[in-house]
């Protein structure tokens, strides 16, 4: 068998997807279906402009929140506070029992601690001079 290696920044979206269905169903046979499913939380001003978001998904009974960003003008108003809860009451409503969330910002974690999360694993200079960290909340 001849295989070859290959490293690109371009990866096909044919390619890709196919990535994603082969895990996807190796992962369905292992443990189960995922269930995934889309989850976003968004403020608005009053011309409808977004202010705030979050967006993530619920799969195998965990929220992941992947972005959560607040509008510097309305930092301090607890604007991400109340979108966590928000996604946290629409996570458990899908049966989720846990939620998580990773960060470099120490703003930002101090703010989820402050939700009930807490610290699990920390990934020291990523980005270089920061460490990542991740926390998890029962929900």
């Amino acid at each position: 068998m001849n295989i070859h290696l290959e490293v690109t920044e371009t990866p096909s979206p044919t390619d890709l997807k196919f990535l994603g269905d082969q895990l996807t169903a190796f992962n369905d046979s292992d443990v189960g279906p995922s269930q995934r499913m889309p989850l976003a939380v968004f403020v608005r001003d009053e011309s409808d402009r977004v202010v705030g978001g979050i967006s993530g998904y619920t799969a195998w009974g965990w929220l992941y929140i992947q972005w959560l960003w607040v509008d510097e003008s309305f930092r301090g108003q607890h604007m991400a506070g109340r979108m966590l809860a928000v996604a946290e009451r629409e996570a458990a409503k899908r049966g989720c029992h846990g939620a998580y969330i990773d960060t470099f910002n120490p703003s930002a974690a101090k703010t989820y601690l402050k939700q009930g999360y807490q610290t699990f694993a920390t990934l020291p200079d990523f980005p270089m001079g920061r460490n990542r960290i991740f926390l998890q909340k029962r929900l």
